[in-house]
Formats: structure tokens, sequence, C-alpha cells
């Protein structure tokens, strides 16, 4: 098959990947019809992977379903806490299980999540906290090591949640592992639904910041289509890849 008829066939009405144009802030646009609503449909959807490995880390293995457990059961910390739709959660570690835990129980409660480079210095990883006015902070124990000397300068950041800390937390610094356990302990966190919330498509997800090669990085605004598209585009590719070697999709 050729690309176009390739592209004609995923796409048809009815198939996987049709595609409708939707208006959004007044722009017409072409986008994926079959896609979830908002990245807490997404996190849900995944529970179908059941008791295959989502997270490994050294010794540590999280099940899909165990990575929902804790996302749904710090979502319902977070909603209890008072973070409401649109607040900013910021994120800040290295790779490590408590980082998707963190970002889908954000968004899954319509909080705006500021994932921050985790190679920023204490003075950067400040400028990102003070220019995108997050409430709430996740971070591991090297990074808040590194902002300990920054933190009077971020008075709008009421609560601080250190995964695996290094050093004695005080303040307004509080153990990760207080909310949910450790990654051992996920799985056996009880079942529950997420908050409900109601997010629509374009509602916004996330703040990424630009490197900042010419000044100041700036923040720029990522909504739930946004992230949901660049998943389902790769599916499109991998699937657009089998076609192409005439094999079929699954």
């Amino acid at each position: 098959m050729s690309l176009t008829d390739i592209a004609a066939t995923l796409t048809a009405p009815g198939a996987r990947f049709e595609m409708e144009t939707v208006d959004i802030r007044g722009v017409p646009t072409r986008v994926w019809k079959n896609t979830p609503a908002n990245l807490a449909q997404i996190i849900m959807l995944s529970r179908a992977h059941g008791a295959r490995e989502f997270t490994i880390h050294e010794d540590e293995r999280v099940t899909y379903e165990a990575n929902y457990r804790a996302v749904a059961a710090l979502a319902a910390r977070l909603e209890a806490m008072g973070v409401q739709k649109g607040d900013r959660v910021a994120l800040c570690m290295r790779n490590l299980p408590e980082w998707p835990v963190a970002f889908f129980a954000g968004v899954s409660i319509g909080a705006i999540v500021v994932p921050l480079n985790a190679w920023w210095t204490g003075a950067e990883l400040e400028y990102g906290l003070k220019d995108s006015g997050s409430r709430v902070l996740f971070i591991d124990g090297e990074r808040h090591d590194r902002l300990a000397d920054h933190y009077p300068a971020l008075p709008d950041l009421e609560q601080i949640f250190v995964a695996r800390a290094v050093t004695p937390l005080g303040g307004k610094a509080g153990a990760f592992e207080s909310l949910i356990g450790t990654p051992h302990d996920w799985a056996a966190l009880p079942e529950a639904a997420l908050p409900p919330v109601d997010i629509a498509p374009d509602d916004d997800a996330t703040i990424f910041y630009t490197s900042g090669t010419t000044g100041n990085p700036k923040g720029a605004l990522g909504t739930h289509r946004n992230l949901i598209t660049n998943i389902f585009s790769s599916g499109y590719s991998g699937a657009r890849t089998l076609l192409r070697r005439g094999e079929e999709i699954p």
C-alpha cells in the first residue's frame, strides 16, 4: 500500500484513527476523533494492562494497576489539601516512579502540572516556581537540598513533598511517602476512583519551560488535547508502519 492509501485507510470514517475538524479557540483544527477526552481517562484506561510492569527503578517494580492506585490516592490527597482545577502543581525530580504518579495525580484533578528541569540550579528552580505561581511542589531529595536556600523567596509555595529525602525535613516540607507510601506499598493501596472533575480536551494541563537561550525561560501552556494528540499520533505512526510492511494492526 502507498502512504496515501494507508492514511486513507487509517483515517476513514469509523476507523480507529478517524479525524474531524473542531473549533479550538476560534481556529478550525483537524484532530483525532476517537481520543480520550483528558489525561484522567488515559490513566484509567491504563488499568487494562493490570499486572504488567509500568516503571522499573533498581529493585522496584510498579505495575500499571499499582501505579493507578497510587495516582488515585495522591489525587484524593491533593483535592483534600484544597488543590483545585487550574492551580499550579510543580514537579521536579529525576526519573523516579514517583514522577508519573505525581504528574497524573495533578492533571487528573484539573491542576496544571509544571515539570521543572531537574538539571536547573537552585536559582533557576526558584524562577520557575515563582513565574508559574505553583502552590504545591513534588520534589526529590537532591533537588530539595538544592532549593533549600531559595524557599524563603517563594511565599506562594504552600506545600512541599519530598520523595526520598536525604536530609531532615522541616518547615513547609513533608515526606512524599507520608501521602501514599513508597513504590513497594502502592499495590496494596485501596482501590478507588479518581476524584470527579469536569476536564475538557482543551483545558490547560501543563506548563513546560523553554530553554531560555536569549533570556529567562518562558512557560509554554499545553492542553489535555495537546498531550493526548502526541500519544495518539505515536499509535498512528506505529499502525502506518505495520500496514506499510503488510502486517496486521493488533
